[in-house]
């Protein structure tokens, strides 16, 4: 699973859930810049480090040993959570681990090397193991 090396702080606050800020296009990562092929985001979402190494698994098995793929986020942001059955109070939870916060219109992965119907298939199986939902989008140009 992905997670930084070293992080300056341990736990980080909450970030504010604005509805209005959360709904606004994604400004960065919005093309697909490396392959032919890539999963856009449509929704707002935190997509956890567990389920970004199930979709690039799925990727990787659909695509075989020619096809080559692009992860183009990364969980860098810690989440914690308390025990089950632990009352309220008595200081924050532990670290559970990583998320990556997508707005809508961020390109996921990319994928090249491979027909068109096989990247299809590939980043269709993978958009299921996302909180999200996502669409196919094809390089322009």
């Amino acid at each position: 699973m992905l997670l930084p090396k070293k992080v300056k702080f341990r736990k980080w606050q909450t970030a504010r859930k604005s509805a209005k800020r959360l709904m606004s296009p994604d400004t960065r990562g919005t093309t697909v810049a490396f392959g032919s092929f890539g999963l856009k985001a449509m929704a707002p979402a935190r997509v956890k480090s567990n389920q970004i190494e199930a979709s690039r698994r799925v990727i990787s098995r659909t695509l075989g040993k020619v096809g080559k793929t692009w992860i183009r986020i990364f969980p860098d942001r810690p989440y914690t959570a308390k025990p089950a059955e632990v009352g309220m109070g008595k200081g924050k939870g532990d670290l559970q681990g990583y998320v990556f916060e997508v707005r809508p219109g961020r390109i996921i992965f990319e994928v090249d090397g491979v027909s068109a119907e096989i990247a299809r298939e590939a980043l269709r199986k993978a958009g299921t193991k996302l909180p999200m939902k996502t669409k196919i989008v094809e390089r322009q140009g």
